[in-house]
């Protein structure tokens, strides 16, 4: 019976090109598939029975092929990823710039200038901040329309992007923070043959959460 899922997973799949996101879907498949049958027949079913019921479960495939074969992307999901992109590169660039106000204040101002400019520099890192976790919070999420293993495989989908999204937004908040703490301490303690090593310090984190994201996956 095995061999009979596999040809009914291979007739789904014929005409489709053997990219690597088809092949490795096919695959998960069948292996679903056969783990169903098996318990199917554990729970006593019959064999052709068995097969009926873990073939209903796979749903329409039609669309999730032809989104394979095109990579498209709908229209809200490409406007979802526009507003995306546009509040990471608003979060980046003031990350980027917060260093500024305490640097100009602090060389053009008059006495107790660089206090005010390092207290606008902290402002705009927590807006920026801010804007990042808003985004992350904001973003549309998948929610499954039915148990199907098709709808399975979009959710598993849509939460693979999300966590590579978040993972890519937390690389770019952190050492843009890094290069602005770089220029703040070492402008301000002038010990710039010690504070490189800051980014020593920023790579050890970033290592830190590539671990963690590699456990949550």
């Amino acid at each position: 019976m095995e061999n009979k899922l596999r040809k009914y997973v291979d007739d789904l799949f014929e005409g489709t090109p053997p990219t690597r996101k088809a092949v490795e879907l096919k695959e998960e498949m069948i292996q679903n598939l056969e783990d169903k049958y098996k318990d199917l027949i554990a729970e006593g079913k019959t064999p052709e029975a068995a097969f009926n019921i873990a073939v209903a479960g796979i749903g329409d495939v039609s669309t999730l092929l032809k989104e394979i074969e095109t990579s498209a992307v709908s229209e809200p999901d490409q406007a979802a990823l526009q507003k995306s992109a546009m509040f990471t590169a608003v979060a980046v660039t003031g990350y980027i710039l917060s260093v500024l106000p305490w640097i100009l204040f602090g060389t053009f101002g008059g006495r107790g200038a660089g206090t005010i400019g390092f207290v606008i520099t902290l402002l705009m890192i927590a807006g920026s901040t801010g804007l990042l976790i808003y985004n992350a919070m904001t973003k549309p999420r998948y929610h499954k329309e039915s148990d199907t293993m098709v709808e399975e495989f979009r959710e598993w989908q849509a939460e693979t992007h999300d966590r590579r999204a978040l993972r890519r937004a937390i690389s770019t908040a952190l050492w843009s923070i890094i290069v602005a703490l770089y220029f703040i301490i070492s402008f301000w303690t002038f010990a710039w043959h010690i504070t490189w090593i800051i980014f020593i310090l920023g790579a050890a984190i970033e290592s830190i959460i590539n671990i963690f994201f590699s456990k949550k996956k």
